[in-house]
């Protein structure tokens, strides 16, 4: 921040004196984010002498004004032109990797022109070209106003802004500091006046120049003019600017911004460069004013993980010692990993993971121990399965009080092996994540969760799907159901479980008088829809409809229905899913069609990273998955979406439906097709035994359908594809719907 810098007593700097011109505009640009020159001669080469300042100050956000006069070098002014008038030719730029961007900036060869030509099509750097109106002279300006978004530094140079002026000549530089007095506030306001007149087009004194009509510095048309200030040795000087001898005060403030700038690179920091979105920011502001607990009940997609993040951060920059501490609870090892990840993106540097994949425990046990004796800063990034564990709970009483939990996936909270393990945490800054907060038929773990995080509805922060999209956060969605209908010896054994279960209906409430008998029952009648036989055939349908009309499968997702309908809390435990099933679907997939590729994705998959890699260039054009990649996966190329699995949890297809949701560039509507399994309508009849029981089946499957077709472009296809189903149940898709919202 510009306060943060020292200052010369006189507000003055001079060529030879202990504050060289050169120290002023490093300073300044190091502390500050935005700048606006008037200016005289300018020459790129000025970015190269201080591209140390102009690295750290681009990579923070920072952006440039100028205006300048219509004499430039022929290699500035095709810049320029490049920039303003071809942006999309342009080489892209990392403007977060500052020691590229240094190195970038203090190359001056033609890399570092289509840089320029990049900065100026981004708008990172504007520029306006002038020159006196009906007049012969220049523009000669040598001023500006720095900014760092609360606090300004105005000066006045004798110096143009070229290496000559900071480097050669004998200059000086008045300052003025808002924040000190009314003079240096009244000569800021007024410079800021004059120059947003000029650069906004509304100065009658002047003449705007396009940039075709600048003028081109060339020694013989200038004749015996001084060649410096014509721009013309620029690039010579700076051929020598390895063996150039700064002064000693030019040398000290050198020293100086490369040990801000060394300091800057370890600091956490927002991972782009226009910050937190507001409603991260309204997340941190809430979390803080419920005591630092809280649940972000926020849809997949919408950056729960950044917005987690960005608590961490807030805190570490309100604090004055600038140490963090976090405890980060994940489902499974992928999430670990992307964890890991996003922690790096915001410059986060001591990250310790824990899982059965890693040797942990003895950086854990150094880091704790240092911790207890130097400030340390670190991340432990657990699954919930080794969280649970002894060998990670006998570390627990050593982590520091400030340290923050961050649950991601927070449901996994209520479950009693965890809650069991909560209890004896020693801090209480607490960040609950997830997209269905509540714990389906479990009031108890949902409770549980719930009073952990000192929270309940409708949460510290929630951001919902419907507004996601709306915000253009997801992307958009056609939603088309499908009704498949049992085989005959499906349907056999499905009618005498069903006859099974309705002893156990319980009219007054509309559902089953829950008991183990009950639940066994529940579970074989899932299993018998998880694996419908004829879902293959449905999907194979789908899909070869498709083909025949776009000629390709290219970024299909395909949940194919599981072996087992199981709950699992981490993958740590080698699940076997039924290979035969998943292996049918390959296969009929393949059949479509030769040049159809199509890949498995399932748990212990060891190049599961490749096969998503090579998804997304479109090598693999068709992705068949089990339920591993219910939660921590990112598949934002995914734009077409077959859920076979039908489930009767929200958790389950909320989540699923999210991540076919996630924005790419080349990806502006998403296309999801469900499989819905109902009983045939031809073996019962409201007289029936099983009538009541089915009923209840449809309403909760058509529950899951309502919530997918009251967000999609289409909303209307459902109900015609429902109409018969519901008009044999008695059922309303619209009273479902509603019953939703409350």
């Amino acid at each position: 921040m510009l306060k943060e810098v020292s200052w010369p007593d006189d507000r003055s700097y001079r060529t030879g004196s202990k504050r060289e011109p050169f120290q002023f505009y490093l300073d300044s640009l190091i502390s500050s984010t935005n700048l606006d020159l008037l200016l005289g001669y300018f020459s790129s080469s000025a970015i190269n002498v201080l591209s140390l300042g102009f690295a750290k100050f681009i990579s923070s956000g920072g952006s440039v004004r100028m205006v300048v006069n219509d004499i430039l070098s022929e290699q500035d002014k095709n810049a320029i032109l490049i920039g303003q008038k071809n942006p999309f030719i342009i080489p892209p730029l990392d403007i977060t990797d500052l020691r590229t961007l240094k190195a970038t900036l203090d190359e001056y060869g033609t890399h570092f022109f289509e840089c320029l030509s990049w900065l100026i099509a981004n708008r990172k750097i504007q520029i306006k070209v002038i020159k006196p109106k009906e007049g012969r002279g220049i523009s000669h300006y040598k001023s500006g106003v720095f900014s760092d978004g609360e606090n300004q530094v105005g000066f006045k140079a004798s110096c143009n802004f070229t290496s000559y002026g900071l480097l050669e000549n004998l200059e000086e530089i008045e300052t003025y500091l808002t924040w000190e007095n009314g003079r240096s506030n009244k000569f800021i306001k007024k410079q800021t006046e004059y120059f947003e007149e000029i650069f906004n087009g509304k100065a009658d004194f002047v003449e705007y120049v396009d940039v075709e009509n600048i003028q081109v510095a060339i020694k013989n048309e200038f004749g015996s003019k001084d060649i410096n200030e014509l721009l013309i040795q620029e690039a010579n000087l700076l051929e020598k600017k390895k063996n150039v001898s700064y002064s000693k005060g030019a040398s000290k403030a050198l020293f100086m911004a490369e040990e801000r700038v060394e300091k800057y690179l370890l600091a956490p920091r927002f991972p782009f460069v226009e910050g937190p979105r507001e409603y991260q920011t309204n997340a941190y502001t809430n979390w803080v004013s419920n005591e630092y607990q809280g649940i972000f009940a926020m849809a997949t997609g919408t950056g729960k993980t950044i917005t987690s993040l960005n608590c961490l951060l807030q805190e570490i920059q309100n604090t004055g010692d600038k140490i963090y501490h976090a405890l980060i609870l994940v489902p499974t090892i992928t999430l670990v990993n992307q964890w890991e990840d996003e922690a790096k993106a915001f410059n986060f540097q001591e990250i310790i993971k824990v899982s059965s994949k890693n040797q942990w425990e003895g950086d854990l046990a150094t880091t704790l121990s240092i911790a207890k004796r130097i400030p340390t800063s670190f991340i432990i990034i657990t699954t919930y399965a080794s969280f649970v564990k002894e060998r990670f709970n006998k570390y627990i009483q050593q982590f520091p009080k400030d340290t923050i939990l961050i649950a991601d996936e927070a449901h996994n909270v209520g479950s009693p092996s965890v809650v069991n393990r909560l209890t004896s945490l020693p801090f209480t800054k607490r960040i609950g994540l997830s997209a269905t907060p509540k714990r389906l038929y479990d009031l108890e773990g949902s409770t549980a969760m719930e009073t952990f995080f000192n929270d309940k509805e409708p949460y510290t922060y929630s951001f919902s799907m419907e507004r996601a999209i709306e915000e253009g956060i997801l992307c958009k969605y056609y939603y088309h159901p499908h009704i498949v209908h049992l085989t005959s010896e499906e349907l056999k054994e499905y009618i005498e479980i069903t006859k099974k279960l309705a002893k156990f209906f319980n009219k007054e409430s509309g559902g089953f008088d829950m008991s183990d008998i009950v639940e066994k029952l529940l579970l074989k009648r899932k299993r018998i829809i998880h694996k419908a036989e004829n879902k293959l055939s449905v999907t194979k349908k789908i899909l070869q409809e498709r083909f025949e009309k776009e000629g390709n499968l290219n970024y299909t997702f395909i949940y194919v229905p599981e072996g087992k309908a199981v709950e699992q809390l981490d993958d740590e435990i080698e699940i076997e899913e039924d290979l035969k099933i998943i292996n049918q679907y390959t296969r009929a997939i393949g059949q479509i069609d030769d040049s159809i590729m199509v890949n498995q994705f399932v748990s212990g998959m060891k190049d599961r990273n490749e096969v998503l890699e090579q998804f997304k260039i479109g090598k693999i054009h068709v992705i068949a998955s089990m339920k591993c990649l219910d939660e921590g996966v990112d598949i934002p190329r995914a734009e077409h979406a077959i859920f076979c699995s039908s489930t009767g949890n929200p958790r389950q297809f909320i989540q699923r439906r999210g991540r076919i949701l996630r924005k790419h560039p080349q990806k502006d509507i998403a296309v999801i097709h469900d499989l819905v399994v109902v009983p045939d309508l031809t073996c019962s009849n409201v007289n029936s035994d099983t009538f009541k029981a089915e009923r209840s089946l449809v309403e909760k499957e058509l529950e899951r359908v309502m919530y997918f077709a009251s967000l999609s472009i289409n909303p209307f296809e459902t109900e015609g594809v429902f109409e018969e189903v519901c008009d044999h149940y008695d059922l309303n898709i619209y009273t479902i719907h509603n019953k939703l919202k409350t």
